[in-house]
């Protein structure tokens, strides 16, 4: 009898501690996240964050990667709808085909909720992105005082590298920079496309403006891989670092270390990690069906604000200004170390 007791308590007991474990938080059930590609850091960074993020609050993240083909992601979407998870994070390969998809999730009750990619044409549950015109604006701040204490004023020449311009993403970064510039009489900006994103185009556009303009004193470009061409274009050119300032943004890793090696002064981040965060907080809130109310938000530290669009409740988080000075802070997605603060549900 004494060893049938103690073998009840044994099995008790462990029963208790499977209560408290990481598993057990899990069983609110499973999120699918739709990863477009894993080709780049922030998107393995993508799965490695909101597998952390949203296990805090209680999820099962399983990650299916569409490797940047539309159909394949189509035909994902629609394999997991057949699941019936607690929820769908999509982030789109192609916004205007994955609509039907979005649209067949919601209907069978399926809460879907956007990752990085926004999507206007139809409804939400949540949608979670950058803030890529105040990207500009912070960008455009940082260029002001760099210009000042290299020539005494905020005047200079500045070439500014767009990503495709057929992506919103640059084209916002671009109209938050301009705007808050134009001020500026004494500042000529150069803008010219990176088509497709192609890091040998800005190479060539960094390179053919040094011989164009060669009093070239800042170049910004709309991402750090864009930025790793420009420093090779400037070294070809016999540059040293420093020589011509150099602004990035998106806060990845090779423009991380192009800061450390002193070519790059500033690398304005997108916040991946506060966008994945954001998720987590809503989750409880999209899974239940609850109402999402607009206002202020701290999201890792920023402060971020939800609204009530057309396409639902959406949240738009600031970026910040990656120097030598905080190059080496956590919170920066580009450091590849995922900040550990459990997150924890808005109520």
């Amino acid at each position: 009898m004494k060893r049938i007791l103690t073998a009840i308590a044994g099995v008790l007991a462990l029963a208790a501690l499977a209560l408290l474990s990481p598993a057990y938080a899990q069983s609110k059930g499973k999120i699918y996240y739709m990863v477009p590609t894993l080709l780049d850091e922030f998107q393995t960074e993508s799965v490695s964050a909101l597998t952390k993020f949203l296990a805090d609050v209680g999820y099962e993240v399983v990650t299916l990667n569409a490797d940047n083909k539309t159909d394949l992601q189509q035909s994902q979407m629609n394999d997991t709808i057949v699941l019936k998870p607690a929820a769908i994070v999509l982030a789109a390969v192609d916004f205007n085909a994955l609509q039907p998809s979005i649209e067949k999730a919601r209907a069978t009750g399926i809460p879907v909720m956007q990752f990085d990619r926004q999507i206007t044409a139809t409804m939400s549950d949540f949608t979670s992105v950058a803030g890529t015109v105040e990207i500009g604006y912070v960008a455009a701040e940082e260029i002001q005082r760099l210009l000042k204490e290299k020539n005494g004023d905020v005047k200079g020449k500045v070439l500014q590298v767009l990503g495709d311009p057929a992506d919103p993403y640059t084209l916002d970064i671009q109209k938050g920079f301009e705007e808050k510039m134009k001020e500026f009489a004494g500042v000529q900006i150069i803008s010219l496309p990176a088509m497709a994103w192609e890091a040998s185009n800005a190479g060539t556009i960094v390179s053919d403006q040094l011989v164009a303009n060669p009093d070239i004193d800042l170049i910004f470009v709309h991402a750090a891989h864009l930025a790793v061409a420009a420093v090779a274009s400037l070294e070809a050119k016999g540059k040293k670092p420093g020589e011509v300032l150099l602004v990035s943004s998106n806060g990845a890793p090779v423009g991380l270390d192009l800061i450390r090696k002193g070519w790059e002064q500033v690398e304005v981040e997108q916040p991946l990690y506060a966008q994945a965060a954001a998720i987590a907080m809503f989750a409880d809130k999209v899974v239940n069906k609850q109402e999402i109310k607009p206002g202020t938000y701290t999201v890792l530290g920023l402060e971020s604000t939800v609204t009530i669009e057309t396409w639902g409740p959406n949240i738009k988080i600031p970026g910040a200004a990656i120097t030598k000075d905080n190059i080496d802070e956590p919170r920066f997605w580009g450091n590849l170390k995922a900040p550990t603060d459990k997150i924890m549900p808005v109520e």
